[in-house]
């Protein structure tokens, strides 16, 4: 273990309630990623509320945003789709909170790019800090922030952190080992490895040697929780997964299923939940 590795927070909250909850049932974590307002109010509060009730066991909350770069198509269309019914930051917290209340223990983890929460905090009048406390207030657990680099962080991170909110770290398998340490170091509730170059919805080899030396290489740089993402699809890709990894995120898959309806989507993530079980491959 690096030196500088961090052990998991003090203040482990939902999040790390649910990582531990799921190491004691001896599987990893369902991460499930949705899109905020996809395609309007009242199908998107419909889809989370069946992705959640059908097993997710921590829920990302996508803010739509009008330059997703770091997003494959069917986020895109997706946040596309949310923007044209008039999604906006506010109206995403107000999902949030209609989640939080009915699921008390779930780990709501706001998705977003850099651009919606600094203007967001922009607006706020006391600031970042009252930005981010209110942001807990709502029911937000955690920050993941896709497209704001380590250097720059610190404007969101600290008042977040400071606020009770987690900070997840995003990890590319083509961060250098220095890069990666300063990444995890800041880090709270989890690390989210990204599996593979490019954006999101790509294929996954869950097999993959490269994949494994990268997980390799942060759980010997930290004690968080670690998940892995992007083109994780299907039931058997988690199977493969799960015996190595703390949580396995699945995004665009749940997208195009709740593009079917709510009873597709419930399918889809009771047939993924049961392949996060460390028996299941």
């Amino acid at each position: 273990m690096s030196g500088q590795a961090q052990p998991p927070s003090e203040r482990e909250g939902r999040i790390g309630a649910c990582f531990a909850r799921c190491r004691a049932e001896g599987r990893a974590a369902l991460v499930g990623y949705l899109t905020g307002f996809d395609p309007d109010r009242a199908a998107s509060l419909e889809g989370l509320i069946a992705a959640c009730e059908a097993g997710v066991d921590v829920l990302e909350l996508g803010v739509p945003f009008s330059d997703p770069a770091a997003d494959g198509p069917e986020i895109q269309a997706a946040m596309v789709r949310a923007l044209a019914a008039g999604a906006t930051l506010e109206r995403v917290l107000e999902l949030a909170a209609e989640l939080r209340a009915r699921f008390p223990e779930l780990p709501i983890v706001l998705f977003s790019y850099a651009n919606p929460l600094l203007s967001g905090a922009r607006r706020e009048p006391a600031g970042v800090a009252g930005f981010c406390a209110r942001l807990r207030q709502v029911g937000v657990d955690g920050l993941l922030v896709v497209d704001l680099p380590p250097e720059e962080a610190a404007i969101l991170r600290e008042p977040a952190r400071a606020a009770g909110l987690d900070w997840i770290a995003l990890c590319a398998p083509t961060s250098p080992g220095p890069r990666r340490e300063r990444l995890v170091r800041h880090a709270s509730g989890f690390v989210y490895a990204v599996s593979l170059t490019g954006v999101t919805g790509a294929a996954l080899d869950a097999s993959s040697p490269a994949l494994h030396a990268q997980l390799d290489d942060l759980r010997g740089r930290t004690e968080l929780p670690i998940c892995v993402g992007f083109g994780v699809r299907e039931p058997a890709q988690v199977a493969a997964l799960a015996p190595g990894v703390d949580g396995v995120v699945v995004g665009s898959a749940l997208v195009r299923a709740a593009r079917e309806g709510p009873e597709a989507l419930r399918g889809l993530v009771a047939s993924l939940r049961a392949a996060t079980s460390r028996g299941a491959s």
